[in-house]
């Protein structure tokens, strides 16, 4: 005998294929015109489309294409920063041809790591960021970060403090 879980999976499966029936020309329409690119297009659709069916409890949409807007947004935003990284990466080992390419298997996980930070770093607030990298990646003195955003060393200190707890809690949480 089918249990509650069974029917509300069945209902959501179907809910996701109407969803699908009646907007998914439109979205693939839309992201073609953003991206340029029939393929990706169809891809990023089809992605959405995957992420929904994924998300139970979505099934009473009073704004679908709203809501399946920014799905997509968010997916062809991942994608954009995956691609950058992964140039970033590419133009880094360019520059340092004396150094030995690691395996494509190494260079998947590096990728996969730098987008695992950046991903964490991306939660920050912007101003709180950039002083965090600052201080972090370019090993900046206070007083200097401080100098050149035109704030106080103590919003300087204060913001080092967030973003090690802001790393601290995506890793350890």
């Amino acid at each position: 005998m089918p249990t509650a879980t069974h029917h509300a999976e069945a209902a959501h499966r179907q809910n996701v294929h109407n969803l699908y029936r009646d907007h998914h020309g439109w979205l693939e329409a839309v992201l073609r015109r953003k991206l340029g690119n029939r393929d990706d297009a169809a891809d990023l659709a089809q992605d959405t489309f995957e992420r929904v069916m994924k998300t139970p409890g979505r099934d009473e949409l009073r704004e679908p294409r709203s809501y399946l807007s920014a799905i997509a947004n968010n997916l062809m935003r991942n994608r954009f920063r995956r691609a950058a990284l992964e140039r970033a990466y590419l133009e880094a080992l360019a520059a340092r041809p004396e150094l030995t390419a690691p395996s494509p298997e190494t260079q998947r996980l590096l990728i996969e790591a730098l987008e695992a930070v950046y991903a964490v770093l991306d939660g920050l607030p912007a101003r709180t960021r950039r002083i965090f990298l600052m201080a972090q990646l370019e090993d900046m003195p206070y007083k200097d970060i401080a100098a050149q955003l035109q704030v106080s060393v103590n919003v300087v200190q204060k913001a080092v403090i967030s973003g090690l707890q802001h790393c601290y809690i995506a890793v350890y949480a």
